[in-house]
């Protein structure tokens, strides 16, 4: 078996490649959602919610669907859940939040099709006020719903990061950092605003 930091560099240098937004994506999200609150005992998931590039109609993105789960409690996400979806094949790490070895950490799991191909992230976490970076990620998610204009603008940037670094998954993210900061910050100035009236997609 391979170790923690080998799984690491092999999940982070895997191909990163923007596709044609997918009608699929939504419903690829529901069905997870359901598979996920038939498997896992019902009083440790909360919330769960479709975020990232796949969540935005037309959006060009990975075709990897984005998830974010509010659990009642991390340990629980550790010592319950994790074995239940490692047993299902599911890769799990126990991640830092800003890709520093240092705490808060929280339950990361990718789902994978017969091909060992990425179809979903999977980000566990609580409710909590150090978490509150994952949750400001549907206000991103919501703004460039009612925003097309500006998911344009992300779109061309995705695809030239995607160029530039087809291999390199950590540079690919950080190139996107300064712009989703941006737009989260014009959603804490005005959230009502940059929101709209866009709600948040079913479960």
């Amino acid at each position: 078996m391979n170790t923690l930091e080998e799984r690491v560099r092999s999940a982070v240098r895997e191909d990163v490649a923007i596709v044609p937004y997918d009608s699929r994506w939504p419903d690829l999200f529901r069905r997870e959602a359901e598979h996920l609150r038939s498997c896992i005992p019902a009083a440790l998931i909360r919330r769960i919610e479709h975020f990232g590039s796949t969540a935005v109609p037309g959006l060009a993105a990975k075709p990897i669907v984005d998830m974010l789960v509010e659990v009642s409690s991390l340990r629980a996400a550790r010592t319950e859940i994790a074995p239940v979806l490692r047993s299902q094949g599911y890769d799990y790490f126990w991640r830092p939040n800003f890709g520093d070895d240092i705490p808060p950490w929280h339950a990361f799991f990718i789902r994978r099709d017969e091909s060992g191909i990425r179809t979903h992230h999977i980000h566990m976490v609580t409710r909590r006020r150090t978490f509150q970076q994952h949750w400001e990620r549907l206000l991103f998610r919501d703004y460039l719903i009612s925003h097309p204009e500006t998911a344009r603008d992300y779109e061309r940037l995705k695809l030239e990061l995607a160029a530039a670094h087809p291999n390199d998954r950590v540079a690919y993210t950080n190139g996107k950092t300064a712009f989703i900061q941006r737009i989260t910050a014009k959603t804490r100035l005005s959230p009502n605003k940059a929101r709209g009236c866009v709600k948040s997609p079913a479960e």
